[in-house]
């Protein structure tokens, strides 16, 4: 399993539904860990449980790309005047 389409730093948490009913729920803070080592960790976790795993969820911190997106597009625009 590849973790490339989204950024760790939008991600809130990571919720995986195991094939035996059991659920984690893993808190993404990327403030307190680096993310190289929170992409490591989950690259593990998928690889070791990859027969086992039903269902990941990436949850998103929608407030965090809400700011950034309006950020961004105020100095794109900016810029093209």
């Amino acid at each position: 399993m590849e973790i490339d389409v989204v950024p760790l730093e939008y991600l809130d948490s990571v919720r995986v539904q195991f094939t035996d009913g059991k659920v984690w729920d893993i808190d993404i803070n990327t403030q307190k860990n680096k993310v190289e080592d929170l992409e490591k960790s989950l690259d593990e976790l998928f690889e070791q449980y990859q027969d086992h795993i039903q269902n990941v969820d990436f949850r998103l911190n929608t407030e965090k790309v809400k700011r950034d997106i309006t950020t961004r597009t105020k100095k794109f625009l900016k810029l093209r005047r």
